[in-house]
This record gives structure tokens, C-alpha cells and sequence, in this order.
């Protein structure tokens, strides 16, 4: 009988890839300059709550977003519904997001600078905090995957370099999404499964 590998770790309602264990990394961001704010096909995904959250804090976050970005929030809105019908932030005409800006070649997240200077509560988008992990709500299950990008290239050297696993990188984003509890638990999976994997060999 031919025994499946196991790829995902059950967790409470969460299926969790076994990248976030595997897979070593650190963002390098003087390497990538923040590719992740710039680079893709569509804005920064939102959860239902947090549209009204950038509605609000969004007047503290104006002043440090470019002059672009303030133009594609006043011509599309704070949030736009993408062609996959998911809520989404606004991008520029470069395809940038519109909440960032740049210091020394580095793009960076307006909201989350409003928020390190203690303006707002908010400190981004749960999607973006948690990135390069994705995850895609069923109705059953959230299924939370580790999403493979070239621009990440140089996290994963640094990851390895340092010896970082990605669940321990993304430690308070996944906190912030589902709880300490469920965090403790995934921490406990992982010393298991590594255990296991030592015993195999």
C-alpha cells in the first residue's frame, strides 16, 4: 500500500503547508528594495474589516504616501475590487501600491510607517504582514500556503544564512492572524515534525 507524504499540518480549522517549516527565511530588504510592494498583478488583498480601518486611519497615513499614490486613492477609492472579485488595495499607474513611499531606494508601507510613529492602530494589511505566506479561505478551512516568488530570492539566502524558518520569520503575523494558542500549537507540530525527520534519516 502506497503511503501519501504529508504537505499539510491540521490545525484547528487552519490546513498549514509544510513550507512554513521547511523553508528558511529572512526579508533582505537591501537586496529586494521591498520588490513586494511594487511587483504583481494586483493590490495587497483585505480582510472585510480592515476596508473601513484604511478609511479611517487613512487621513495620518496621507502624508507620507507619494504624490501618485494620493492621486490613485482620490481617482479609485481607498480599496478596489479586483478581476478575481477580491477586495484589494488601489495601485498606481506603475503598478505599485498606492500606500507606499521610498527612503534610499527602498519602498516601504505608509500605513506602516503612520503606525510606527504611533499614529494609528493599524499596522498594515494582514496580507502583507504575513507575506510571502498566502492564505485562501474555504468554508471549512483557511488553507495557509507559503507563496514561491523570485523576488524572494535573497529572504531565502539570508533565511538559510541565519538559519530563520519561515514560521519563526512570520511569527507576529501569524499571531496576529490566528492567535497565540494556534501559534504555540503550530510551534509544537513543527519540534515534532522535525523530530521525525531526524529519526528517519
Amino acid at each position: 500500500m502506497k503511503v501519501e507524504p504529508v504537505t499539510m499540518l491540521e490545525i484547528g480549522k487552519t490546513l498549514v503547508s509544510l513550507d512554513l517549516i521547511e523553508k528558511q527565511f529572512h526579508c533582505d530588504l537591501e537586496k529586494c528594495h521591498g520588490a513586494c510592494c511594487v511587483i504583481g498583478e494586483s493590490g495587497a488583498p483585505l480582510e472585510p474589516a480592515e476596508k473601513e480601518k484604511i478609511a479611517d486611519v487613512y487621513p495620518l497615513v496621507r502624508q507620507f504616501m507619494t504624490t501618485e499614490g494620493i492621486k490613485a486613492v482620490d481617482e479609485q477609492g481607498w480599496y478596489v475590487v479586483d478581476e478575481d472579485g477580491d477586495t484589494v488595495t488601489p495601485l498606481m499607474n506603475n503598478g505599485a501600491c498606492a500606500y507606499i513611499y521610498e527612503d534610499n531606494g527602498i519602498t516601504f508601507c505608509a500605513i506602516e510607517k503612520a503606525w510606527m510613529e504611533g499614529l494609528i492602530d493599524f499596522r498594515k494589511p494582514v496580507s502583507c504582514h504575513l507575506y510571502p505566506v498566502r492564505i485562501t479561505e474555504y468554508e471549512a478551512y483557511d488553507a495557509v500556503n507559503y507563496e514561491k516568488n523570485k523576488i524572494c530570492k535573497a529572504a531565502l539566502k539570508k533565511g538559510k544564512n541565519e538559519q530563520v524558518q519561515l514560521y519563526k520569520f512570520l511569527k507576529d503575523a501569524l499571531i496576529r492572524k490566528y492567535g497565540e494558542k494556534w501559534y504555540n500549537e503550530l510551534e509544537m507540530n513543527a519540534r515534532v515534525w522535525e523530530k521525525h525527520k531526524h529519526e528517519a534519516q
